[in-house]
């Protein structure tokens, strides 16, 4: 009579009968969809009720029908205004990469550099960003530009402190590997700190893309910005002006759900580069 040996990283238990039972992958990752959408449909029909069974009039909670229906007649102006928001808020992502990677290699390479130029960047990060945007928009040639820097600004450092902490994080006995070889400086920084720290850049980068999202809408609450130009942020104080709750509720939706997009697509970028050799990517064998 032969035996079937069940390897237990392999198994899951049923805890009514005691028996092993094998593990569908496929199932868990279909629970780790179905389940928050089901949490979502409940929140909304929570909500509906709420409104429904209360008689609140939409000028004080508009129901979800209510949004779903302001979303479609008030796309017109709402979709060109989100897109304002988000090119701002992924040119100010892309210079603060550019920037923060390339100082924090200045500085990791250069102990005076370091010294000199990072209380700078410690200085426009606790400095409060609702008191920049008055003084960029003096001196700045353009609103749309001065509400760049604002999110620049604000997504510069994460990105920058993350990235010289990974820098220098390397592993010394790697390090002292390198110069027994006579490895350059530029050589040791290109093949080892630079791969070393990806983790922290991913981790500055996930950081940095709300960040700049934020900044952009509270650079443009401050800016006070009207006309075909502006983003989603002086729709949404529009929608609060003039009491329509519906559209001002969709603005938050929309805000919410860029912020959404914004960290899914940076997580999925952190996966993608670390997934194959970092043990925070690799998924556990057992």
């Amino acid at each position: 009579m032969s035996q079937t040996m069940t390897n237990p990283s392999e198994a899951g238990t049923d805890s009514a009968a005691g028996v092993l039972l094998p593990r569908t992958p496929n199932r868990e990752k279909l629970m780790q969809v179905l389940i928050p959408i089901a949490a979502l449909l409940l929140a909304v029909l929570g909500w509906h009720l709420l409104v429904t069974i209360n008689n609140i009039p939409r000028y004080i909670l508009p129901g979800p029908v209510d949004v779903a229906i302001a979303l479609f007649t008030d796309s017109a102006s709402l979709w060109p205004a989100l897109l304002v928001t988000v090119r701002i808020t992924f040119m100010a992502l892309a210079i603060a990469l550019i920037g923060g990677v390339g100082l924090a290699i200045l500085l990791v390479q250069s102990r005076i550099l370091e010294l000199a130029l990072f209380p700078f960047a410690v200085v426009l990060q606790v400095t409060p960003m609702i008191a920049i945007a008055p003084l960029l928009l003096i001196y700045a040639p353009d609103t749309q530009t001065a509400l760049l820097i604002c999110a620049f600004i604000v997504a510069f450092f994460p990105i920058l402190s993350n990235m010289a902490q990974g820098l220098k994080s390397v592993d010394h006995n790697l390090l002292n590997l390198f110069e027994l070889y006579g490895a350059s400086g530029w050589q040791t920084l290109i093949y080892l700190k630079i791969p070393a720290s990806m983790p922290y850049f991913m981790a500055g980068l996930r950081i940095g893309g709300g960040l700049s999202l934020i900044a952009a809408v509270v650079a443009e609450f401050a800016a006070g910005s009207a006309g075909q130009g502006s983003g989603l942020a002086f729709r949404l104080l529009e929608s609060q002006y003039r009491m329509n709750l519906p559209r001002l509720f969709v603005c938050l939706i929309m805000l919410c759900g860029t912020g959404i997009a914004i960290f899914g697509l940076t997580s999925l970028i952190s996966w993608l580069t670390l997934h194959r050799w970092h043990e925070s990517a690799i998924r556990r064998e057992n």
